[in-house]
């Protein structure tokens, strides 16, 4: 009884997702009067991604999603690296979800069809952990997906230092050099920098203020306080080479630490597998004679 009011209620929710996906509810007139009054917002400096098929099954439900707050703040920072779209990122989450409350009941009618049975208490299992795996998996990717990238700007921006280091000790100010090795490499992270200093330009702003907004948009520090760095150099009059060079010895230093530490916890993890082969090994040298004793006895 209580397993078929539980499937009744998992499949009571993915219908009722359905519905909201083929009627969404209307915002209220404040919410659209508020919209409209509000100043608009800086494009950003990432683009966007709209994302596959899954995005555009679920856009419908992202109204919904956005009202319960999500993504999180982590979440949304993780989307800018990746340039994603958040409206993309939510209705790929529900229709993930809507699939995995969907799913298992199907698979269990199609058991029954031909025959087969399965115990009650698996249908319902099945049917709250693929909606809660469908509801995680897009966080969990993007995630894991952002920590890399973070990583390789981390590289990238070393390398840039290096060149606006080299760019300076040849004579050029410091808006050029910046400029000017943001054109020399290639890549992701390159692109973005010169995208963020291209948008400066054509704003009319300084670099260092599109430097630290294209920092906060993917979560660098490291990027927002070389833009810290180039504002004070530029306000202050302190040396701006001195400066960009001891950064870039520091970043190349934090690289060279956490490289060092990812080696060693990999190297760390290899004593687990070690162990157990060690042990099968012995198990299989030991079996033998453990058993001719056993049955000598």
């Amino acid at each position: 009884m209580i397993t078929a009011m539980l499937l009744g209620a998992g499949c009571g929710l993915g219908l009722w997702a359905l519905l909201v996906w083929a009627a969404p509810p209307r915002p209220p007139l404040g919410a659209v009067l508020a919209r409209l009054r509000r100043p608009p917002e800086p494009p950003p400096i990432l683009p966007p991604d709209r994302g596959g098929w899954a995005a555009s099954a679920g856009r419908r439900l992202t109204p919904a999603l956005k009202a319960l707050g999500l993504p999180g703040t982590g979440v949304r920072r993780d989307l800018a690296v990746m340039g994603r779209d958040v409206d993309t990122h939510l209705a790929e989450k529900a229709s993930l979800t809507i699939l995995g409350l969907l799913a298992p009941p199907v698979f269990v009618l199609l058991l029954a069809l031909v025959g087969a049975s399965l115990d009650p208490v698996l249908p319902v299992l099945l049917v709250f952990g693929c909606a809660a795996l469908g509801f995680l998996a897009p966080d969990l990717r993007v995630r894991a997906d952002a920590r890399r990238r973070r990583a390789d700007f981390r590289h990238a921006l070393s390398a840039y230092l290096d060149l606006v280091v080299v760019s300076l000790a040849g004579g050029a100010g410091a808006d050029g050099a910046l400029t000017d090795a943001a054109t020399v490499g290639h890549g992701w992270a390159f692109t973005q920098l010169r995208h963020a200093l291209d948008l400066a330009r054509l704003t009319r702003v300084p670099p260092a203020t599109a430097l630290a907004r294209l920092g906060a948009e993917i979560g660098s520090r490291d990027l927002t306080e070389l833009a810290a760095s180039l504002s004070l150099a530029g306000t202050e009059g302190a040396r701006t080479r001195a400066s960009l060079a001891a950064r870039a010895k520091s970043l190349r230093t934090h690289l060279l630490t956490d490289t060092d530490a990812q080696a060693r916890a990999a190297t760390e993890r290899l004593g687990l597998p070690w162990g157990l082969l060690f042990l099968g090994f012995l198990i299989f040298l030991g079996y033998p004679a453990l058993h001719q004793i056993l049955t000598g006895l």
